[in-house]
């Protein structure tokens, strides 16, 4: 099939880079504003993890349902269409402070936001395949750069009263408007094609697994980290600070993602992630101090963060591009199976010594031997089929 986007610029993709970078702040400050807030609302912490998993619960469900919606009005309106759902859900946090609510906002939220991933990715991922991992890169730096910035409303803006939801919403708005009016290019979703499920059996698996554990980890971290710091000890102020390192860490490699992967097989690339997340667990244990945490923390960061976009990338390499929008609804469905999983399995973790950090480094150290037992496989392969 013919390419359906003009080759992309700068100019070209930024509405939609703008506006994620837009809605990653606004939901960087929500996600480490919801679980600190809600002794304010007379909730019990408990339910912090719960708040997590149905949220990817949301993103699971929206990631198998948004490709429609694509199709019929476009990636622009749908984009629109997605932020002001998540708007809405988010309005309806402090006027109903009740935990039932709250689960059910939060699961139409991660509808919403996974129409939002969905749509992003397949927008950046059409046109010239030599420039996907540069495009990825910028996405996901729009991304974890608009996070990390997100995180330091807890500090700066604080966690208390109406005025954090009033910064939230109004980005949120900035972001709408942007799409609205903004000029872009955007592929023609109509002729987008869904993967059957025997193409889907045939995608790469370790690229499945790797965003599975990109899901078990990331909704981790997200849930549970600044539990995980306040338990710590670790005040209030200092919790956004360091949120947004561990984001500020995901941001720094994204640049380096598409260099590395012209050198190193993607699978190899992973593995190499994993085993320095474990490397960043272990130092925790090993040294004290703000720095060293802020330090390993950004380690951790880098490792976790970089897996979805070399797994993203290795699941869409050379995949014809009408099956862009489907492949990335995959990705993004076994993102979520992970993200679901991840705050519940870690929160059997917290009550024991080691606490998140344990969780983390058992989820990594297993793929860490996956990724290599698999990029040694595939190399034999290579070589068998020469």
């Amino acid at each position: 099939m013919e390419n359906t986007l003009v080759p992309p610029t700068k100019a070209r993709i930024s509405v939609p880079v703008i506006a994620l970078a837009l809605y990653a702040v606004a939901s960087g400050y929500l996600m480490s504003l919801i679980p600190l807030m809600l002794p304010e609302y007379n909730l019990d912490t408990s339910l912090a993890s719960w708040l997590a998993s149905v949220f990817y619960a949301g993103l699971l469900i929206g990631a198998a349902g948004v490709e429609p919606l694509v199709k019929k009005v476009g990636h622009r309106n749908a984009f629109v269409y997605c932020l002001i759902t998540f708007i809405f859900t988010i309005m309806i946090l402090p006027v109903v402070p009740n935990a039932a609510v709250w689960v059910a906002a939060r699961l139409i939220a991660g509808m919403a936001v996974a129409g939002v991933f969905v749509i992003v990715e397949s927008w950046l991922l059409h046109g010239d395949e030599s420039a996907r991992a540069q495009r990825l890169g910028l996405y996901m730096g729009a991304l974890y750069g608009g996070s990390a910035l997100g995180q330091l409303g807890i500090g700066v803006i604080g966690i208390n009263g109406g005025v954090p939801f009033i910064t939230i919403v109004t980005l949120l708005i900035l972001a709408v408007v942007v799409l609205i009016f903004g000029e872009s290019d955007q592929p023609q979703s109509e002729h987008s094609e869904s993967l059957s499920l025997k193409q889907i059996s045939k995608l790469n698996h370790a690229a499945i697994i790797g965003c599975i554990v990109s899901g078990l980890t990331l909704g981790a971290i997200y849930g549970l980290m600044p539990i995980e710091l306040h338990n710590r000890g670790i005040e209030h102020s200092d919790i956004g600070g360091l949120m947004a390192v561990v984001i500020l860490g995901g941001m720094a490699v994204q640049p380096v993602v598409p260099w590395l992967s012209k050198y190193l097989g993607r699978t190899l690339l992973m593995a190499l992630f994993c085993l320095l997340g474990v490397a960043a667990i272990a130092m925790t244990t090993i040294v004290d101090g703000m720095q060293a945490l802020g330090m390993a923390l950004f380690l951790l960061g880098v490792a976790t963060f970089a897996l979805y976009p070399v797994a993203i990338n290795l699941g869409c390499d050379k995949l014809d591009a009408s099956y862009i929008v489907s492949a990335t609804q995959v990705m993004l469905f076994s993102y979520s199976i992970g993200s679901v999983a991840g705050p519940v399995l870690a929160d059997w973790f917290m009550s024991g010594s080691q606490g998140l950090m344990g969780y983390l480094f058992a989820a990594l150290l297993a793929t860490c031997i996956y990724m290599l037992i698999a990029s040694i496989k595939a190399k034999h392969q290579a070589v068998a089929g020469e």
